[in-house]
This record gives structure tokens, sequence and C-alpha cells, in this order.
């Protein structure tokens, strides 16, 4: 399987799933996925007609974390390649993989089912909502391969659950439910079809200005734990990017006598 095809890309008008496509090793990461995955991330936000991404995996499983199998099929390739990416300054090409979806300026929703470790688990994390199914297993699982999670997970495992949460779950690579994922706030929904749900909320999301979602999205992800005198800064900021422009000109007027009013392509992200 070449690399285009470890990841399909189907469009659905303003949405495009973003498909995981190694259903026979359960959408295993390898390396031609991470890169595949990396690079729908870039074209997708280039794209300023697009209004929200569903992500989800083809066949049994979400994705089931790396691929040992694969990525260590060549050690003497895989190592180097591994650590020349951990002595980085910057977001390397494996945290690329969930941050990516976060400077995407549409609503990133991942459609969990089957099982969601490692890689997987992180890269539904890098989603701005997860839905899953009850029965969905998901761990971080790290910690069984002698290894942390390094592919972005620490930055989003914070913004969700609390630090002793987060040390359980990254210390004792335990596997737990969509149920209990959704419990302890690492899922947003349950849903026995997860893609149908994901669907639901992906709309939900893209309804309003694309402009204003954008701003929201990046406004939350920049304040979210920052301090009160930058929230407020971030606020003004994003809001200046707003008001008055175009398509908040149309927010007015599909409010007012012409509810049917398109909106033109996204300015902002």
């Amino acid at each position: 399987m070449s690399r285009s095809e470890t990841v399909v890309l189907e469009r659905h008008d303003d949405r495009v799933h973003v498909c995981l496509n190694r259903p026979e090793k359960h959408n295993g990461m390898n390396f031609d996925m991470l890169d595949a995955v990396n690079d729908s991330a870039k074209a997708l936000g280039k794209d300023k007609d697009l209004r929200s991404v569903v992500i989800r995996g083809n066949g049994p499983s979400f994705c089931a974390g790396l691929d040992f199998g694969s990525v260590l099929k060549s050690p003497l390739t895989a190592a180097p390649v591994m650590m020349t990416q951990l002595m980085l300054p910057y977001a390397n090409r494996f945290q690329r993989w969930s941050l990516a979806w976060r400077d995407l300026g549409v609503p990133v929703v991942a459609a969990i089912h089957g099982n969601c470790f490692g890689a997987g688990m992180q890269l539904a994390l890098g989603a701005d909502v997860r839905v899953a199914a009850p029965d969905a297993k998901l761990s971080v699982m790290e910690a069984k391969w002698g290894l942390v999670p390094d592919m972005g997970g620490a930055v989003l495992l914070r913004e969700l659950v609390r630090i002793d949460v987060a040390k359980q779950l990254v210390m004792s690579a335990k596997i737990i439910s969509g149920r209990e994922a959704h419990e302890l706030g690492l899922v947003t929904h349950l849903a026995d079809d997860p893609v149908a749900r994901a669907e639901e909320v992906a709309a939900e999301m893209s309804a309003w200005s694309p402009d204003a979602v954008a701003a929201g999205k990046f406004l939350l992800q920049e304040a979210w734990d920052g301090s009160e005198s930058d929230a407020t800064a971030s606020e003004r900021r994003w809001q200046r990017r707003l008001i008055g422009r175009r398509n908040q000109r149309i927010s007015i007027a599909r409010n007012g006598g012409e509810p049917d009013k398109p909106f033109e392509k996204r300015s902002v992200g």
C-alpha cells in the first residue's frame, strides 16, 4: 500500500472525511500514514471552502497506535528518523500528527470505534470534539512499550482531565471503554454510530460565519490556560479580525430579513 493509500479523503460538499485506511492492521500507524495524515492536514488548511472535518478509521478500529512491526522492520532506518525528530526545538513530524488539526480554522471531530491506542489516542485528542462508541477501547498505551506519549499527548491531555487522571492513564497504560472515557472527559459524546453523530456535531459547529467559527476555535485554544490579561487580549485581537467584515455583516443580514444569505469563503485561519 502506497503512502497516498494509507489515508483517504472523502469530500461531502463542504465537509471532508479523513479516513485512516490500513483496515487489515486496525489502522496501525506507520511512517507512510504519519506523513499522509500530516500532508492531509496541511492541504485542508489551505481549503477556504472547507467548513468541517471528520476523522475516522476504515475497518474494525479507529487507530490501534504505532504499528511496531512495520516501523521496526528496519530498525537501523527507523531509529535515526525518530531520534532526529526528538532533537528538534519545535513541534516535530510526530507531534504534528495530532497538533496540526488545531491549526485548521474549522471544527474537527473524531469518530472513534474499535481500538484507539497510543498514536490513535493522541490523534483523537487533537480533534476539537470526540464521539466514541460505548464499547470502543481507548488507551494512552506508550508505557506498555517503555515510552511516554510524545505525539502531542501532554499538550492535549492537560486540557481535558485533571493531572491525577492523566498520570493514571499514562503510567498504567490501562485500556478503558468509550463509556469510561466519556465519564473522565476524554470523550465528548457517546453514540452507537460515531460517524453519523460526528457529522451531526460537525454540522452544528459549522453552521455560522466561517470566520467566527475559526476565530472562536483559535481564541479558546489561546486563552484557555492563559492569564486573565492574556485571555482578554486574545478576545480583543480576534474580535478585531471579525467586526465589520463581510461575513460579520452577512451574519447580521441572516438574523434580519435574509436568513438564507450565503457566507463568503473563510478569511480567518
